[in-house]
């Protein structure tokens, strides 16, 4: 009996790992492009005020803040967006790999990406404080 399932070589999980992060860096790059296109269109023309330092807004600072932002519209949220988008690439093919690997029935690169994935989002949750 035929399979219609594709075997999950090597071959064949390192072209959906290359696919994913194509993908991921293709819509993380429009979604900048489209903020940053929205923020030149609404404040292109304003005149910049160098001499005084104006950080980031706090609600550019966190994910709910920077998801409120992209919502509402705004140019400046909707980059940070893309670079949220950008940062989740890697993680997402850490998540994809320890699938991949549990479908090979390969225990030791499951615990071991189990691992790094921890280790990724741990570093990742910390820095926001």
């Amino acid at each position: 009996m035929a399979t219609l399932l594709p075997k999950w070589t090597d071959q064949y999980v390192e072209g959906l790992i290359g696919t994913l992060l194509q993908s991921g860096v293709i819509a993380a790059s429009a979604v900048v492009v489209l903020g940053g296109g929205l923020y030149l269109f609404r404040h292109g023309l304003s005149e910049p005020q160098y001499h005084v330092f104006m950080g980031e807004p706090t609600d550019l600072r966190s994910v709910p803040g920077i998801i409120r932002d992209a919502l509402a519209g705004r140019g400046r949220g909707i980059i940070q967006l893309g670079l949220l988008l950008l940062i989740a690439t890697p993680v997402a093919r850490v998540a994809f790999s320890i699938a991949a690997f549990a479908i090979q029935r390969d225990r030791l690169y499951v615990v071991v990406t189990v691992l790094v994935l921890a280790i990724l989002l741990y570093s990742l949750a910390s820095s926001q404080g």
